[in-house]
């Protein structure tokens, strides 16, 4: 049956490619081979990534989503964890800045944004101390996601000067052909001591947290984890640090004395994945849904067979609500989506468009078992070409909280599509052809 999903997949892929050729012979031709494909076997490539297993209670009983990562022998679960959720920018920021000032050894960074603005000026500041003080600082910047520090490097100077280390994923200047900037590190991961970890949706500039309120900044979240899931964490983190720095790191398992019992599994995905575990698990999860699967996401160009699961679950009588910005900051994804949202909205299930700032935050709530958190949107790109991570959080005081929260976002949101002209259905059904590279 996967291996059939699989070859599905593949097949539009090809479709996408074959287009684009098609129309643009020659450029095509070259992107191609820029681009390359999403698992590409070469020497230079990121080399597979694999979590140590940490011990698994036997109180976790087990579920659609750690029963297909377990076959795919992804780190368990654990249940010695605090974790908070932030959804205001200005407490993202200050808990940040709290976090860099208490880190005694080590402040590690992977972002696939970070602006050159007034918070990031401060942010910087406070590394750049740090480092004087002798902790090992580690900022790790997506190349693509973040061009215009990559171009302009001269804001990282004195945190290098300080000792501090930056360095940029995938550099798009250097080995042009060997690296595929199709295949960007879309990861948000803030560690501390490889004690506490930030991760979520946001990047780093005053779009995303900053010291005030602005009035069009993001509407995103980011959590504060501490404990036996930080590990996983920080193994991701080295590898990648390790890929685009060439500096080999090995993990600390901390001992955590937990105040909390939040059972959490870290789940990465992307092109240094030996399989698509965190696809498989998502999609299990929505075949089995027998209350609810809601999603909240900025970017919906899902492939086909996710959204055919959505549809059958909806079928069930499943409680199937997508959640998504009016519109975003790519006209071309909101314009690729549409014939993906109308089909939906044709078989039943709830399209709700948020009518405030830009939304940004990724999560998916599943029956009344686990919320899934991290950097991963439902599209294409998150689920097949980018690496990312997420949590599955598997507690109860932690699902009610979004719930609570997405509800407040259904409450500010329009239900359904507007009718497209003809002229713009047709356009909206042309782009789904690309929708593999979207």
């Amino acid at each position: 049956m996967l291996h059939m999903l699989y070859l599905r997949r593949n097949h539009s892929t090809i479709l996408a490619w074959f287009m684009v050729i098609l129309m643009f012979p020659f450029p095509a031709f070259i992107l191609y081979f820029i681009f390359g494909n999403r698992k590409v076997r070469q020497k230079s490539k990121k080399s597979k990534l694999v979590l140590h297993k940490l011990h698994q209670t036997d109180t976790v009983a087990f579920n659609p989503i750690e029963t297909v990562l377990a076959s795919h022998e992804i780190a368990g679960t654990t249940v010695c964890n605090d974790i908070q959720l932030y959804f205001d920018g200005v407490d993202a920021y200050n808990v940040l800045l709290n976090e860099i000032r208490n880190a005694k050894e080590s402040i590690w960074i992977s972002t696939y944004i970070f602006h050159n603005d007034s918070t990031t000026k401060v942010i910087l500041e406070a590394l750049t101390q740090k480092a004087s003080e002798g902790v090992d600082i580690r900022i790790l910047i997506d190349a693509v996601g973040s061009y215009g520090l990559y171009i302009w490097q001269r804001p990282l100077r004195a945190l290098k000067n300080a000792g501090g280390k930056a360095v940029f994923f995938m550099p798009i200047l250097k080995h042009p052909l060997r690296n595929y900037i199709n295949l960007r590190n879309h990861r948000k991961i803030f560690l501390f001591d490889e004690r506490v970890a930030l991760a979520g949706g946001m990047n780093l500039g005053k779009r995303y947290m900053g010291p005030k309120p602005i009035k069009k900044r993001w509407i995103d979240m980011i959590f504060r984890l501490e404990g036996d899931a930080v590990f996983s964490y920080s193994e991701i983190f080295l590898a990648d640090f390790a890929y685009a720095s060439g500096e080999m790191k090995t993990a600390v398992k901390r001992v955590i004395n937990c105040s909390e019992r939040n059972a959490i599994q870290v789940v990465p995905s992307g092109p240094d994945m030996s399989s698509d575990a965190l696809y498989e698990s998502l999609l299990s999860a929505i075949h089995t849904a027998y209350r609810r699967v809601w999603i909240v996401t900025p970017y919906f160009v899902p492939d086909e067979t996710i959204l055919r699961a959505l549809i059958i679950a909806k079928h069930k009588g499943v409680d199937v609500k997508l959640i998504a910005p009016y519109t975003s900051d790519h006209w071309i994804t909101d314009i690729g989506r549409s014939s993906y949202m109308r089909e939906a909205e044709e078989n039943g299930l709830e399209v709700l468009l948020y009518q405030g700032n830009m939304l940004h935050t990724k999560a998916v709530l599943l029956d009344d078992y686990a919320v899934m958190l991290g950097s991963v949107n439902i599209d294409n790109r998150s689920l097949f070409l980018n690496y990312e991570v997420v949590s599955f959080v598997y507690s109860k005081p932690v699902i009610a909280q979004m719930d609570e929260w997405v509800n407040n976002l259904i409450r500010h949101s329009s239900s359904g599509m507007q009718k497209g002209s003809k002229k713009r259905v047709i356009l909206e059904n042309f782009m789904r052809i690309f929708s593999p590279q979207l």
